[in-house]
């Protein structure tokens, strides 16, 4: 990096709210992450030099664009204020924070606003699926599917079971973990939820199948939800540890990025690694380019992971990929209990997009802000004892949008 970057800190919202049922629009929620951020870090507006806000689909959910006009809104001091939205299907958030940080350290900037956003429980779940196919190739992969994206991230889990092979049972013990983390986290959808493996290894009525393997405890949730995140330059946090009494030091950095982009559609992106060791290269890429950016070694470095979720099989594959396992082995981790709250390395103590839930275009952001807060030691009850470093990785579509940072302090 050509200069640090420091989290100075954010906020999230409770995720889980439904915004449409308080008559609430998403410009409402765009206020509450960016107030209660500027309340939880000491900023003023005045402060904020440049605004990015990651979204995946407000057109279609909220028919409402040209989200980063809302910023400005916000308060006074953010007239004139330059802003942009990014786009990278469910990887949104990181792709803003990505741009942020960029800025910060090309020197156009000393501070950063990042704001990520979705208001998804505005239509029926039929009619949400189907937005959510357009992160696929929607004319080849999602029209006219009923719930597209548990279908292609089933056959994500299918091909491991072909390569490797997979048990259920596993996919089971995922879904568990998350949810049981999840009761730990004040802000997660489904903290007062009932779920069990057991619950979760079953099926019927009350766990049903929405495609091939993946049943209602393998998925991510429909969420509403604002997060907000600040960014700056050494220089700028500088004057704002000193300013708040604390130590430079103990402000979080990001130590380092991977970011990487495979091809669209899932038959594509199987057949590409077709004979390789890893399922998804490109987000194995996309880690290792982080570590190497980092410093950091491998896996065993760090004392916690939050990963994309959006299926269990998803969190299975970042297994392997993060190195927890030898590729195909990640079985070993879920058996061992690695990924366990109390484990060797916990994935998801937040409990992840399955737990806390999956506001699309915030979800990135959320997984930065519980990264800076393990980092801290300000998670809470879901804080992992000894937290120095954390990795997070964030994907858009079937795996085609790979971002990942490490983290520290």
């Amino acid at each position: 990096m050509t200069q640090p970057v420091y989290i100075l800190g954010g906020y999230q919202t409770d995720f889980a709210r439904n915004w449409t049922k308080e008559g609430k629009h998403i410009s409402a929620l765009i206020r509450e992450a960016v107030e209660g951020g500027l309340a939880a870090t000491g900023l003023e507006p005045k402060d904020i030099e440049t605004g990015h806000v990651g979204n995946f689909a407000a057109e279609l959910y909220a028919m409402q664009g040209h989200l980063g006009a809302f910023l400005v809104d916000v308060d006074p001091a953010f007239s004139g204020l330059p802003t942009g939205r990014h786009e990278a299907a469910c990887a949104s958030g990181s792709i803003a924070a990505l741009a942020a940080s960029a800025e910060i350290e090309a020197g156009r900037y000393d501070c950063a606003m990042i704001v990520g956003v979705e208001q998804m429980k505005t239509v029926a779940p039929s009619v949400g699926g189907d937005y959510l196919g357009t992160a696929a190739w929607y004319e080849l992969e999602a029209k006219g599917v009923e719930f597209p994206f548990p279908k292609l991230f089933g056959r994500l889990g299918d091909e491991y079971d072909k390569r490797y092979g997979l048990k259920d049972e596993h996919l089971a013990h995922i879904a568990a973990v998350n949810y049981d983390n999840a009761r730990r986290n004040p802000r997660a959808q489904t903290r007062t939820w009932y779920m069990n493996e057991e619950h979760a290894k079953s099926g019927g009525a009350y766990n049903a199948t929405i495609g091939g393997r993946i049943k209602i405890s393998d998925c991510s949730q429909v969420t509403d939800g604002g997060v907000s995140l600040f960014m700056a330059s050494e220089k700028f946090a500088k004057v704002y540890a000193a300013r708040r009494g604390v130590q430079l030091s103990s402000l979080p950095r990001v130590l380092g990025w991977g970011h990487r982009t495979a091809p669209l559609t899932f038959d594509d992106k199987v057949a590409e690694s077709r004979g390789g060791e890893y399922v998804l290269p490109h987000t194995r890429q996309a880690i290792v380019d982080a570590f190497r950016r980092a410093g950091v070694a491998d896996c065993w470095q760090l004392q916690g992971i939050e990963t994309h979720d959006c299926f269990t099989t998803s969190e299975y594959m970042a297994i392997d990929h993060f190195g927890l396992t030898r590729p195909g082995e990640s079985w070993k981790a879920v058996e061992e209990r690695v990924i366990d709250f109390g484990g060797k390395l916990p994935i998801n103590p937040s409990g992840g997009l399955i737990g806390a839930g999956h506001p699309v275009g915030a979800t990135g952001v959320r997984q930065l802000l519980d990264a800076s807060l393990q980092v801290t030691g300000k998670a809470g009850g879901y804080q992992v004892e000894g937290a120095r470093k954390f990795a997070t990785l964030n994907i858009g579509g079937s795996g085609t949008t790979s971002c990942v940072f490490v983290v520290g302090v």
